[in-house]
């Protein structure tokens, strides 16, 4: 193909943007080292290799090679590393990349300068700030989204066609990606932030513990009842928003249709947790400990599990009673755990199996349930004031999601 001047410029400011990286890395006295005018001329001359040929190219990128070899057993004893070597060989394959599309040359080429210049944080973060169970955690996040999601079907696997494997996956990947996007908030947040702000990450991993475990820190400090309660309520606007997450992943009509119910559900938390915490004397929780589990996979496994058989259970009353006994079911297990219930109600109304309005009234059922579990572990666990704002705020949310789903009919 013939050299243009697009390609050629392009070739040259990758040559140059990543030569002054390797420039800078180095100090003034070091030998050997690859830096501007090095990685330019090997740019350049990979621009018009690759218009000469393939077989050109490849003869220059073996001469290349055979210079970072030279180089790396020169300077090993003081530099064992073998970024500078690598970097050099990349150099010449962008500028290759960049006679046939300059853009994805010129944009990979900023992705590498970047990695170059980032050598500090990117060490510090690798060998410090992650621990080696929040790296597990990430290596599991990525097999299940990245090798097990791709394996699994897109057919039910059931009688009743409820069963779908892979969007029943895609719920506990979406489970584990945000218990691991809220533990990486966690570790960043200031603790000066207090109970508010760890209450809202740590409830998209369970509302319901979150529930349990602040109403225990209102009674071991009772001056801390009501920023508990509203980490308490914060947890469950978590909560909701995981709630209309599976919502939409199996049933995006459904969302769409429920969208008011589920907004005035979320202002009436907000509203009720607003007392906790504009109030004076908050608290200093702090973040999790390094190396805490980002998530829980037993408890992602559990709730798609738990979906699993709410969808056969909810499909076999339906075949018995019609919509009103799969309402009745979801509502039921939302007592217990009221994501694997939206996402039977959602299945069912995605499928056809339940209409949009009566799939909009069960979510605020589901709503209603789960407040209603969630009140009485508030007295159970926490002081009287502690369980009367957290009741509060969940009876504001349930009534407003019901009046709302309601005048929506």
């Amino acid at each position: 193909m013939p050299l243009t001047l697009q390609g050629l410029l392009t070739a040259i400011s990758i040559g140059l943007l990543i030569g002054v990286i390797r420039e800078r890395h180095h100090a003034p006295d070091d030998i050997a080292v690859a830096g501007v005018r090095t990685h330019a001329l090997a740019a350049l001359a990979a621009a018009v290799a690759a218009t000469i040929g393939a077989p050109v190219l490849i003869v220059l990128l073996l001469a290349i090679a055979a210079y970072a070899v030279a180089s790396y057993l020169h300077t090993r004893a003081a530099d064992p590393g073998l970024t500078g070597e690598v970097a050099l060989l990349v150099t010449p394959l962008l500028a290759a990349l960049a006679q046939y599309s300059p853009p994805w040359a010129a944009g990979l080429a900023v992705v590498a300068a970047l990695l170059l210049f980032a050598k500090q944080p990117l060490q510090r973060f690798a060998r410090r700030l992650i621990a080696e169970q929040e790296l597990h955690d990430g290596l599991l996040l990525a097999a299940a989204a990245l090798v097990v999601l791709p394996l699994l079907p897109d057919t039910p696997v059931d009688p009743w066609g409820v069963l779908v494997p892979s969007a029943l996956w895609r719920i506990v990947v979406l489970v584990m990606g945000v218990g691991m996007l809220g533990h990486i908030a966690l570790r960043l947040i200031d603790a000066r932030w207090g109970l508010p702000i760890a209450g809202f990450f740590s409830g998209f991993a369970s509302s319901t513990a979150a529930v349990a475990g602040f109403g225990q820190r209102s009674r071991q400090h009772p001056s801390h009842a009501a920023p508990a309660a509203s980490a308490a309520l914060l947890a469950n606007l978590a909560s909701l928003l995981l709630f209309a997450g599976i919502v939409g992943t199996v049933a995006p009509g459904l969302l769409r249709a429920s969208a008011w119910p589920l907004a005035a559900a979320a202002a009436a938390l907000v509203a009720t947790a607003a007392y906790g915490v504009f109030r004076p004397g908050g608290s200093d929780e702090l973040p999790p400990a390094r190396g805490e589990r980002a998530f829980r996979i037993g408890h992602a496994l559990l709730l798609g599990l738990l979906i699993s058989v709410v969808l056969l259970l909810s499909a076999w009353l339906r075949s018995l009673f019609g919509d009103a006994g799969a309402v009745v079911a979801a509502m039921l297990v939302a007592l217990a755990e009221q994501h694997a219930a939206a996402a039977s109600v959602a299945q069912l109304a995605h499928g056809g199996g339940l209409t949009l309005e009566h799939a909009r009234l069960g979510l605020a059922g589901l709503l209603v349930s789960a407040a209603l579990a969630k009140s009485v572990l508030a007295f159970a666990s926490g002081t009287r004031a502690y369980a009367l704002q957290v009741t509060g705020g969940m009876a504001a949310m349930s009534i407003a999601a019901a009046l709302l789903a309601w005048l929506s009919n």
